[in-house]
């Protein structure tokens, strides 16, 4: 090989690793930007004078914009490439900031959620799909590990982050927003140095994506999108309401405490996400259902008693599982689908997850109105159990009535 071929080698690999750098920086602050409200609800409602239903109703809207967003325009960057639906997400994520930033009513608020939605659905996609391209092919594995820990990542940052600034810094409904713009607009200046890795563009046709589950992996589909749905919910109604909990059942000020429960929630499903390469899928799904059935009794636990500690061990153990619920559901669908359908796989899997990360929060907050927090944390958690329970349950009834070889 000539020194010219190898220098032009290294110079591919110093920029795909770059690149990936960039990406992988894009995609965090992305997500870092849609969970940076949570801890902020309950200013939010002092400021406004809206209700708790309110705050559950405002993250579904969240999770629809999301939902709506992998539907429309999933196949959007295999279309006109990532480079260039990665700078749309984040626009439309400096959007959602400045109407953060500059909110002045409950209006402005839901804008804000709906344009984070969006931003999400549009960079997991996109993002998700550059950083396989840019990392080496020989090493798969650290691509999806990137991916999980940018995504999950920011997601328990964003909480984090608001929590603490909004604790030590004054104005702490805007500050947290100034920090995160400025970050993401670093992120659209950075991108200019990524490679666009689509070499072949075809027409944009924008069109609801339509929902399919290959009927070779149905059951195994349903069971995990069941257990994964259950967890999603329980992130989703611990990131709407535990600020809430804190405050009005222990009466406990802090922004960065309410933060660190939803923290914790994320970072556990990182490390759920990573767990299915050392367990079998029947190991994985089994033990996600037992992790939901123990943290959901946890999380009643907590309601009842009006407990910090098991709330938080509630919160790790949901994450935890919900990850691997999650892992198990992607794996299923990449290993044991053809490939022309496991696109529309993936997106319906991940229409339901959504779904059930925003619709459930609606219906706790509707019970939060008629019976109040605790009671309805604790129905919540039992609805929780029972899904896992009947997951679990079919799997042993799998066992059963499989012949022997």
């Amino acid at each position: 090989m000539s020194n010219a071929s190898r220098a032009d080698g290294a110079t591919t690999r110093s920029g795909s690793t770059s690149g990936a750098v960039r990406v992988t920086f894009a995609f965090w602050i992305t997500l870092v930007g849609t969970t940076v409200p949570t801890p902020l609800y309950p200013l939010y409602e002092m400021e406004f004078g809206f209700s708790s239903l309110t705050v559950t109703v405002v993250y579904a809207l969240y999770a629809l914009g999301v939902v709506v967003g992998l539907l429309v325009f999933g196949r959007l960057s295999d279309q006109i490439g990532r480079r260039p639906v990665i700078l749309v997400a984040l626009l439309l994520s400096v959007a959602a900031d400045a109407v953060f930033l500059a909110a002045v009513d409950l209006a402005m608020i839901i804008v804000g959620r709906v344009l984070a939605g969006l931003s999400a659905a549009l960079i997991i996609g996109a993002a998700t799909a550059a950083l396989a391209e840019l990392i080496s092919p020989r090493h798969p594995k650290r691509a999806a590990t990137v991916s999980i820990f940018a995504n999950l990542g920011g997601l328990a940052t964003g909480t984090l982050l608001s929590g603490i600034v909004s604790d030590v810094a004054p104005d702490p409904l805007r500050l947290p927003w100034v920090i995160v713009l400025v970050l993401a607009v670093v992120a659209i200046i950075a991108l200019r140095g990524v490679p666009e890795t689509v070499r072949e563009r075809s027409p944009v046709t924008l069109r609801v994506q339509r929902l399919h589950v290959p009927a070779t992996i149905r059951g195994a589909f349903v069971r995990s999108a069941i257990t994964a749905g259950s967890g999603f919910a329980a992130l989703g109604v611990l990131t709407s309401v535990s600020g809430l909990f804190l405050g009005m059942v222990l009466h406990e000020t802090s922004h960065t405490l309410a933060a660190l429960v939803v923290f914790v929630a994320f970072a556990g499903a990182a490390f759920g996400q990573l767990l299915t390469r050392v367990l079998s899928s029947r190991a994985a799904l089994a033990s996600a259902c037992v992790g939901l059935i123990v943290g959901a009794g946890l999380l009643a636990f907590s309601m009842w008693m009006a407990l910090l500690a098991t709330l938080v061990l509630s919160a790790a153990i949901m994450g935890v599982a919900s990850g691997v619920a999650v892992g198990d559901g992607i794996a299923t669908i990449t290993t044991k689908t053809e490939p022309q359908h496991r696109a529309e796989a993936v997106s319906t899997f991940f229409a339901i997850l959504f779904a059930m990360l925003g619709v459930p929060a609606v219906g706790v907050g509707l019970l939060i109105q008629s019976a109040g927090l605790r009671p309805a944390g604790e129905i919540f958690s039992a609805v929780v159990a029972v899904l896992a329970l009947v997951v679990l349950l079919s799997l042993f009834r799998g066992d059963r009535t499989r012949p022997a070889h």
